[in-house]
């Protein structure tokens, strides 16, 4: 099968494939710019983007650690990503992923559509007032994430009620994907709910509305993959793990090689302190979070409203904001490494130039 061309609100993605926005700083300039110069749909993550380039864009800082949801995710350095991705990839469609739990949303989206963003990706809740922050930019295209065909309905329903459009292209994440889930965990072992299951059910809203990109994400791993999704209805994919194992991704080599690491059996869903379940790597972290013996606990950052400055972290047993930094960095004792199901098959790292090529061509 050869992979045609996406065509998502007025932009047109050489190859159907995004690549997943991953925070904290998985997926910044590096990868996000190598992503879209190769042919696919490069997102930043716009979480902490106050750690970029070492704190350098913030204006307070508490024990090293930006202050404040406005200096966590930071406007400037928010700019600055997306600006040294642009040196990168041009011109070329560039996409930002924004998580609707996040405090400062409405800032942050501002943000990004004055930055020069084309296409923002929001989800870990319904965005059903995104577009409500982009009135002054309605070239930039909006695409939501979800989980099933009911969640897709309520946002359609309420951005054609409210602001008289619909969604340029929808994601729809399965259970297999890494990092928070849009399931229970009893949701994320059913078959029910698996990713290929729910693609036809999501296809059929799409249809009760008109007719844009539905794009499969959640254990999607190679050509085979994406041929079986596109099949079903999809018409396209977005794969976050698979693109861990790139030189060009952001990550800390230290990071990269737990990953490279781990077994099958290491790979588990973890309580989170945003509410969902998250899948990630068990490593000492969790070992010592499960005797409640982990690292100590101080919101300072202030990063996703569903944690309650800190209440909820202290409930599960760590802070997301610290431990997901400590992971970027490469702090393989007290970092928190997200992954997907099928993290475990990364067994070398190659450029994103090799791994698009595999992608497209199945080699």
């Amino acid at each position: 099968m050869e992979l045609k061309p996406l065509k998502i609100g007025k932009y047109e993605i050489k190859y159907p494939i995004f690549q997943g926005g991953m925070g904290l700083g998985i997926s910044w300039d590096k990868l996000a710019g190598n992503v879209s110069l190769e042919g696919g749909l490069g997102i930043i993550s716009s979480v902490g983007t106050g750690y970029y380039e070492n704190r350098k864009f913030i204006d307070k800082e508490l024990n090293a650690k930006p202050f404040g949801s406005e200096n966590f995710y930071s406007t400037r350095g928010l700019r600055a990503v997306i600006e040294n991705a642009r040196k990168i990839c041009g011109d070329l469609p560039l996409g930002v992923n924004i998580m609707y739990a996040a405090n400062d949303y409405a800032r942050v989206v501002k943000d990004a559509c004055e930055a020069g963003i084309n296409i923002i990706v929001s989800g870990a809740g319904l965005p059903t007032n995104l577009p409500e922050f982009t009135q002054n930019f309605k070239e930039i295209a909006l695409v939501p994430i979800v989980s099933s065909a009911k969640a897709l309905k309520i946002i359609c329903k309420r951005w054609l009620q409210r602001y008289e459009r619909l969604p340029d292209a929808v994601v729809l994440e399965g259970p297999l994907s890494g990092g928070h889930q849009g399931f229970t965990y009893e949701q994320c072992l059913d078959p029910e709910f698996s990713l290929f299951n729910l693609i036809p059910q999501v296809k059929a809203e799409i249809k009760e509305w008109g007719d844009f990109p539905l794009i499969a994400a959640g254990g999607i791993w190679d050509k085979n993959d994406i041929e079986k999704a596109i099949s079903l209805g999809a018409n396209g994919v977005q794969m976050g793990t698979r693109f861990i194992g790139t030189h060009e991704c952001d990550a800390d080599i230290g990071f990269k090689e737990v990953l490279l690491a781990a077994e099958e059996k290491d790979i588990e869903l973890i309580k989170s302190p945003v509410g969902y379940p998250a899948r990630g790597i068990r490593t000492n972290l969790i070992n010592l979070v499960d005797k409640r013996m982990g690292p100590k606990i101080q919101c300072i950052s202030n990063c996703v409203s569903p944690c309650q400055r800190g209440k909820e972290a202290k409930q599960v047993g760590y802070c997301i904001a610290d431990r997901l930094f400590d992971a970027y960095s490469g702090k393989k004792e007290s970092g928190l490494f997200f992954t997907g199901a099928n993290g475990y098959k990364l067994k070398e790292l190659i450029s994103v130039k090799e791994l698009m090529h595999k992608l497209v061509h199945g080699e």
